[in-house]
């Protein structure tokens, strides 16, 4: 059941916060909405969406409770208990044990409402715990140093002990797994995991390893841009091949056909990182392309994704609905995974059924029943759907609707009280209604079962230390879809520059969306089986803005370039 956000009453340090000046009281019952659905204290939230000053929100919450604030930056790391409070409470609480006297254990908590923390501390170390109020922001960075130190971490790797870094393979059947061979020796395993652990310093979401006729080279995308970071000999080509299909437990023996598999790279105790695998059969060897999977972006909250206000209010809306049925499309990369799985994170309470087929799940998320289809043994994501039928689903989410099978079992669970989650390969949200309806898809059912259409792609977000402010024509401005008002209005446009602190001028990627809410117009238009163009045209008019009109909206914020908007959204 959706709460209303005008039926919210404010107290405790919500209601502190606002008589603070530190947040108005609209953005603090959204904050609080928001908190409550995410499963993260208040503080927390305003803290991670920089929603107001961590530093204040300290000192507001101790004048509140009226205790003092100490300051961790202070504090002497050596001073903390090792081993004494299990690193998932550490993580779970976002409690730091900062130091013990006698029978006594003190705490740093950034809520001081956290009763559930101490108590859960007590229970498992036995001790008494006393709370000591802390900034949040210096909290949770002084929580991954602790935790790091207890075990070798990714920063403090050196070309030395490379090869110590804990790697597991993906799910595989017994019989596919192939023995260590000979190729698995030191310099190789140092070198590969020296490039992924390269990889995840630099935030790049692929790894290329790609062989020719006299060269071989390792590239990286990184915002979205392949870059060139590694020239080997081609010699080492077959070992290099031989020691990622070992980590991703693929037979080696096999280089005729493509190979998927998954890797899990385990960088400390609290932090793992999982790599997809897919191997290619080139003219000159395999060339294989490793996706970075992160499940930490499926917890960053809807804000940090870049919807603009009212396109996140649609899909929060669409969320809450019991049943129907939503739809993200894209290109491959462009973030489809990351905005479902959002979703996902904010419908998964103790009282939500949710279950998905994906090929292969690429984010792993506990409380979530996730299935990988698997084509071989005749599991594919209509064999997936009808037994999530069978198994009390509220929520179902199915990687791609591929094929008309699928898609009438995804429609029959909209309809049936289920809401359903899934992608399609489309431009656009007009296109996707086309799609379905060129796969066979009855337009009635299309019209009755869809009921948000989320069209997306990934930008990459200027460097705010380094952007330079850009002079255009106005007559350019107009050319390239901006309105007149706006232009009236008045806006500064920035440009890359470039600096050590960013990527050419980029630092990071925001998403770029067209969010459309099937009314009963389009409805209308769907059963009478218009065109993408008509559908497109009606979605303008009802006030939806699409891809270009979004991209354009990044750049007045200084957001994004025009060059970027260019290159991800014009025709």
């Amino acid at each position: 059941m959706a709460t209303n956000k005008s039926n919210i009453t404010l107290t405790g340090l919500a209601r502190r916060f606002v008589d603070d000046g530190l947040i108005d009281e609209a953005a603090a019952k959204d904050a609080f909405l928001q908190a409550s659905q995410n499963r993260i204290p208040l503080i927390t939230y305003l803290t991670q969406n920089k929603l107001a000053d961590s530093a204040k929100l300290a000192f507001s919450a101790a004048m509140e409770f009226g205790v003092s604030v100490l300051d961790l930056s202070s504090f002497l790391p050596e001073m903390m208990p090792e081993g004494v409070v299990d690193d998932k409470l550490v993580r779970k609480h976002n409690a730091l044990p900062l130091y013990k006297r006698g029978n006594r254990l003190f705490i740093a908590v950034s809520d001081p409402t956290n009763i559930q923390a101490l108590d859960e501390i007590k229970f498992n170390t036995g001790l008494s715990t006393d709370a000591i109020l802390v900034d949040d922001a210096k909290l949770r960075d002084a929580i991954d140093k602790y935790l790091e130190s207890q075990d070798t971490t990714m920063g403090d790797l050196d070309d030395a002990d490379l090869e110590g870094v804990e790697t597991e393979g993906g799910d595989q059947d017994d019989d596919s797994v192939s023995a260590k061979s000979d190729v698995d020796d030191a310099p190789i395993v140092k070198y590969v995991n020296k490039m992924l652990l390269d990889a995840i310093r630099i935030g790049a979401s692929d790894v290329h390893f790609e062989p020719y006729e006299k060269t071989y080279r390792v590239r990286y995308r990184t915002d979205g841009i392949l870059k060139e970071m590694s020239q080997p000999s081609i010699k080492l080509a077959p070992k290099i091949s031989a020691r990622v299909k070992i980590m991703a437990q693929l037979d080696i023996s096999e280089r005729r056909v493509p190979q998927d598999g998954r890797i899990k790279m385990k960088l400390s105790k609290t932090k793992a990182i999982d790599f997809r695998v897919n191997t290619l059969p080139t003219l000159w060897g395999e060339k294989i392309v490793l996706r970075i999977l992160d499940p930490s972006q499926a917890k960053l909250g809807i804000d940090a994704l870049g919807y603009e206000d009212d396109q996140k209010k649609l899909y929060m809306d669409a969320l809450q609905q019991p049943q129907g049925m939503i739809l993200v499309t894209g290109p491959t990369g462009s973030g489809k995974t990351v905005s479902l799985y959002t979703g996902l994170n904010i419908l998964n309470t103790a009282d939500i059924n949710i279950s998905t087929a994906e090929d292969p799940a690429e984010i792993n998320l506990e409380g979530i029943n996730q299935v990988n289809v698997n084509n071989r043994v005749g599991l594919g994501f209509a064999e997936a759907l009808r037994a999530f039928l069978r198994q009390d689903p509220d929520v179902i989410m199915v990687g791609e609707i591929r094929d008309l099978e699928t898609a009438n079992i995804a429609i029959k669970a909209a309809q049936t009280g289920h809401l359903v989650l899934s992608t399609l390969h489309t431009n656009s949200a007009a296109e996707t209604l086309t799609r379905m309806m060129n796969m066979g898809v009855p337009a009635f059912n299309i019209a009755t079962s869809v009921s948000l259409i989320i069209a997306q792609r990934l930008g990459r977000r200027l460097c705010s230390a380094c952007r330079q402010p850009s002079d255009i024509p106005k007559d350019v401005l107009l050319t390239e879809g901006f309105s007149q008002e706006q232009i009236d209005t008045g806006f500064t446009l920035y440009r890359p520059k470039g600096c050590d602190k960013c990527n050419g001028g980029y630092k990071g990627r925001v998403g770029i969306y067209e969010v459309v809410k099937i009314t009963e117009q389009l409805a209308s238009m769907i059963m009478e089986e218009a065109s993408s163009i008509k559908i497109a045209k009606q979605a303008e008019a009802e006030g939806f803005r699409n891809l270009r009109q979004s991209a354009l909206l990044k750049v007045i914020e200084g957001v994004t370039s025009l060059e970027e908007a260019n290159r991800v959204t014009k025709d």
